[in-house]
């Protein structure tokens, strides 16, 4: 999960999760050694021992912090059976361990095994002990995305009428409109995409949010996959799509797949563990429709912070960032940008 750097003692503060612990694991038990997480600020992120029969484990609690129209996340809820699901088939993610209830007056939130390594991206692009797993990093993220994509989409039925399962572009078209600002780039993007449309005669269940930052390495292997509150059916191209799009290149723009690899390496894993054959035109209009997404995140953000809903330095930040995946997209979209 998110590195953790800010100590906090036990107390009130944290008397929520300490009862859904004693619910579930006796009133013997007891949580220590209590962080929480500074990254993640959409949710309520701690991290804690559970001392249970003489045996520790180390445990994280995410709860939801926010909910409003503008939110166009998954639930916790969802999310955790999402995790749920994945797990169960040996796909590498933190193991949910229970889900918040009414009775534990929390919430909602989960809370699942923690993972250890490292998710800070220019860490994993720079950091010279991660120079061996670089390497080899974009075909691993290739396996991996094949792996998901070939789990049944019947086991996450329940997100067949989410607006990003039924149609990814009209949703963002639909939640464009909704903050009513003027943003003549994003009216190009959108024409181009409706221009250049991609039929999905056969819906995979998509991570929605797989790129570096969300995936937590050491120097070996990706330990785990993080952050599912994207997830949603969809075409298989859309994940490559979104792990090669620009803004999630950090520094390294010259090197397509998150800053850290080539797309052949990333294309050819993904065919050899099974998930079919990759479009490189197709995964191109993932990654410029990445490009209007970001920016519609980035909007709504700031419309949270604007309104009030949740004010933020880092979400009125986001405002600027528009107008810089916006720079982006146009440079894309003339040729100039690969």
């Amino acid at each position: 999960m998110a590195q953790a750097d800010t100590k906090a003692a036990a107390g009130d503060e944290f008397d929520d999760i300490r009862r859904a612990v004693i619910r579930r694991f006796g009133s013997s038990a007891k949580i220590d050694n209590i962080s929480v997480a500074t990254l993640g600020g959409s949710s309520r992120t701690v991290i804690f021992d559970l001392i249970e029969s003489g045996k520790t484990r180390r445990l994280v609690s995410r709860q939801e912090t926010y909910t409003g129209e503008e939110d166009m996340f998954l639930s916790t809820s969802g999310q955790f059976r999402i995790m749920e699901v994945v797990f169960k088939h040996g796909f590498p993610v933190p193991e949910p361990v229970f889900e918040y209830d009414p009775a534990d007056e929390a919430g909602h939130g989960f809370v699942s095994g923690f993972v250890s390594g490292e998710t800070m991206p220019k860490k994993i692009i720079n950091a010279p002990h991660f120079a061996d797993l670089r390497t080899r990093l974009a075909a691993r993220c290739g396996e991996l995305l094949a792996q998901l994509h070939t789990i049944d989409p019947g086991e996450f039925g329940f997100l067949s009428e989410r607006p990003d399962s039924v149609d990814m572009v009209d949703a963002f078209r639909d939640r464009y409109d909704f903050y009513a600002e003027a943003h003549p780039a994003l009216e190009l993007g959108f024409r181009w995409l409706e221009r250049n449309r991609i039929s999905v005669p056969k819906k995979t269940f998509l991570h929605g949010d797989f790129r570096c930052g969300n995936i937590m390495v050491a120097p070996d292997d990706i330990h785990a996959v993080l952050d599912w509150e994207c997830s949603h059916l969809g075409a298989p191209m859309e994940d490559l799509g979104w792990l090669c799009t620009r803004s999630w290149r950090f520094d390294r723009p010259d090197l397509p797949v998150g800053g850290f690899g080539e797309r052949k390496d990333l294309y050819q894993a993904y065919e050899a563990a099974g998930g079919g054959r990759v479009d490189p035109d197709e995964v191109r209009f993932w990654e410029i429709f990445g490009l209007v997404r970001w920016a519609i995140y980035n909007i709504m953000q700031a419309y949270g912070h604007v309104t009030g809903f949740r004010r933020s330095m880092a979400f009125a930040a986001c405002g600027r960032n528009t107008s810089l995946v916006e720079y982006d997209l146009l440079m894309t979209l003339a040729g100039h940008y690969k």
